[in-house]
């Protein structure tokens, strides 16, 4: 009885690997979605765990192979190899509340004092207990020293700017230590208590990558850097700087690493490798040198075709190996230079032959050409689907990857795109199954991801996203597009009326710049029905169908800065009569940021909306869930502990069972209708979309993620399960 993930593993963008100098098969990966992972056994099996946001960096006890240092919103230590974690800074003992910043919900700590942020971290090799970080507070930049395991720290002298590295020279005097602190525009070393700036590479303004080692025989600092001009070598600390010529002509460098154990091994990410004089071809992967970037072999190297050495499961084969593109990140082995972990927009893969082979670590392909995970979920969905035909069908609607189908029950998946036009397939926003017609479903699609955080809608009209309606007439294995009358619209929702006749459904869509369209002939055609509905491009955002003839819509808000009672504010619809005629809903006092709407099965007069808060200084206000008794006329708060409530759940088959899920990090229970409420244990991501009851299993549940992939477990919880930090700190603090 505890939470497992399911999905094809992977998906989402993965970020700064980190191999223990103790135990190469002990692995740590951060994705950019707020969720971390950690692997004992090189990669098998992954367990997620969750730290306020997304990590930026890893740091293992040189002494101690169970301490491990993550920063997040705060820099965290675990001394259990990543069981457990605790908060080092800011001091917990200062911590008054967290603040959900920004309209993601985007956490930072609030303490009585100005911390801080942790941009880089060192371990004295010689004494655990004194740490060496880059700090930046407001406008100024730092490097402090810690002799008390980061309870107090103390300035050794200002930065020019953020350090991207920090790092001590083991063979400096443990009482005269030597280090070196390093940042896109400056390489300044501490020793013998002064500062000595050295100079980047000739005509380089700034580094866009840099990695640092030290020989094992005492002979300096290896230092490789790369800028937009090349790539630089230094082999005396920075005091010198050697051009590395890389192979092709146009190569720039995306990442790099290099070997702890013998500087003179390092890996370099490439793209845009140019070959040729009159067919060029270009090229992207990795490069590899034995002898301090004098020459170069090329170990990896893709451009339109998967290469025979990449051992991928299913995203380069599927999607093209330009979809997930040469590593963003690498980490080289302490004790072996031959082994190195890689991750990039979707995978982390691995190379235990400097380079020959590479191997997927995010999926294992079954023999039927099916894939599962590992564990390793890194993709935002907004639902899980069930074929009322066979319970075994069931389909996962994705960002970024589109839509995944299994057909064992959720053992294994893969895509089912055939038919989807190209500038669609990026997002699956819902599916509807047709109740009476075995295999007939429609799909929404639409190009644009992430909707509706503001970080979509800002860059251009929501009128110009593509998508629409996909129809499938053998229980999703191909497609067809369905959109006559529709313009191409980013489709975020779509919902059938069951009570209309199986040769002419009558169907309803959200588009999201455009408001709602009305098909009456299954989805062959389209109209727009917008009467009633305010605004230049409604942001249409979620259908809800009450049982009795009415539908409801939710428009999202545009407006982010806390303000209400504008234009901006998002919005509440009903119709009785088929969408032809709209009527505006008062909202609750205090709420403009509705993000979902759920109907009582048996009562279709009482509602349950979902809000999300708006952002004000240091804590949040309208958002939780709130409950009406007379269609919308009243509201009343049920829930306001979570501010970011993405949407609310009422168990089809048990009314008075309703869940709510949100942006802190918490599922929570109602078994009253509301009344009272209960964190569901075990659940810990930060980022939940939305509560799927499991049809075949009433004691269960699934829970889809903005970036954890998707989740099955207790409907009750897990109460066995490591309760991380995460969330019992908000709790504490909210």
């Amino acid at each position: 009885m505890h939470f497992l993930p399911v999905g094809p593993g992977g998906g989402g963008a993965l970020f700064s690997p980190a191999i223990s100098p103790h135990n190469p098969k002990r692995v740590l990966v951060a994705c950019d979605m707020t969720g971390s992972y950690i692997t004992n056994n090189a990669g098998e099996t992954w367990r997620m765990f969750n730290l306020h946001g997304r990590v930026t960096f890893f740091v293992f006890d040189p002494k101690d192979a169970d301490v491990i240092y993550a920063k997040s919103a705060g820099l965290w230590r675990s001394v259990d190899g990543g069981v457990r974690w605790k908060l080092v800074y800011p001091d917990p003992a200062k911590v008054t509340g967290l603040e959900q910043t920004s309209d993601d919900a985007g956490v930072s700590f609030v303490t009585r004092e100005k911390p801080g942020t942790i941009t880089a971290l060192a371990i004295d090799p010689a004494n655990s207990k004194t740490l060496y970080a880059g700090l930046q507070r407001g406008g100024a930049h730092s490097l402090m020293w810690s002799q008390d395991w980061g309870k107090t720290w103390q300035a050794l002298g200002p930065l020019a700017g953020a350090a991207l590295r920090v790092a001590v020279d083991p063979h400096s005097s443990p009482a005269d230590r030597t280090v070196y602190s390093l940042g896109a525009t400056f390489v300044s070393v501490y020793e013998h208590g002064e500062w000595h700036q050295r100079e980047l590479p000739p005509g380089v303004a700034t580094i866009s990558a840099i990695s640092i080692a030290f020989s094992p025989r005492g002979h300096g600092a290896t230092l490789y850097a790369a800028a937009p001009s090349g790539l630089f070598i230094s082999n005396d600390g920075g005091t010198k700087w050697n051009r590395s010529e890389l192979p092709g002509s146009g190569t720039t460098v995306r990442a790099l690493a290099i070997s702890a154990s013998n500087p003179n091994v390092a890996y370099v990410s490439y793209r845009n490798l140019q070959e040729g004089l009159i067919q060029k071809t270009v090229s992207f992967g990795v490069m590899r040198t034995n002898d301090q970037g004098k020459t170069w072999e090329i170990v990896w190297k893709e451009s339109s075709q998967p290469a025979d050495n990449i051992h991928d499961a299913w995203m380069s084969p599927i999607f093209g190996p330009g979809f997930p593109g040469s590593p963003d990140d690498m980490a080289v082995s302490e004790q072996d230079p031959n082994l190195v972990y890689s991750t990039d927009y979707g995978r982390i893969l691995r190379t235990s032959d400097g380079g020959k082979n590479w191997v997927a670590l995010y999926s294992t392909t079954r023999d039927d050409g099916t894939f599962s995970s590992r564990g390793l979920e890194s993709t935002t969905n907004y639902g899980i689907h069930f074929d009322p035909f066979d319970p075994k069908r069931m389909f996962i609607s994705y960002t970024d990857i589109g839509p995944f189908r299994s057909e064992n029950g959720g053992a294994s998946w893969f895509p089912t795109k055939d038919g989807i036009p190209e500038k669609w397939k990026n997002t699956t926003y819902w599916m509807v199954f047709d109740p009476d017609v075995r295999g007939r479903m429609w799909a929404a699609m639409s190009g644009q991801h992430d909707l509706p955080e503001p970080k979509t809608w800002r860059k251009k009209p929501a009128s110009a996203f593509e998508g629409g309606i996909c129809i499938s007439e053998d229980g999703g294995k191909t497609w067809r597009v369905s959109n006559t009358g529709m313009p191409s619209t980013a489709a975020t929702h779509i919902v059938l009326d069951p009570k209309s006749p199986k040769e002419a459904r009558v169907l309803y869509v959200a588009a999201f710049g455009r408001g709602v369209y009305k098909s009456v002939d299954g989805g062959k055609n389209w109209s727009s029905k917008n009467d009633g509905i305010l605004g230049k491009e409604p942001f249409a955002y979620r259908l809800t169908l009450d049982g009795a003839g009415g539908i409801y819509l939710v428009v999202a808000r545009r407006s982010t800065d806390g303000g209400i009672g504008t234009e901006d504010d998002g919005a509440l619809y009903r119709s009785v009569d088929g969408a032809e005629h709209w009527t505006r809903i008062v909202l609750p006092s205090g709420v403009n940021g509705p993000r979902g709407l759920a109907v009582d099965p048996k009562n279709p007069r009482r509602l349950y909306l979902a809000a999300w808060g708006r952002n004000l200084p240091h804590h949040s206000e309208g958002g939780g869930v709130y409950v009406s008794d007379d269609t919308g006329k009243s509201w009343r708060s049920s829930f306001a502990n979570d501010q970011h409530i993405y949407d609310a759940t009422v168990d089809p088959k048990r009314p008075e069972i309703l869940y709510a899920a949100g942006y802190e990090s918490s599922i929570w229970r109602s078994g009253d209708r509301g009344k009272t409420w209960k964190r569901i244990p075990g659940f810990n991501f930060k980022w939940a979309n939305r509560v799927i009851p499991d049809p075949q299993h009433e004691d269960m549940i699934y829970i889809t993620t903005f970036g954890g992939g998707v989740w099955h477990g207790p409907a009750l919880g897990d109460p066995s399960a490591v309760d991380e930090i995460a969330t019992p700190v908000a709790a504490h603090h909210r």
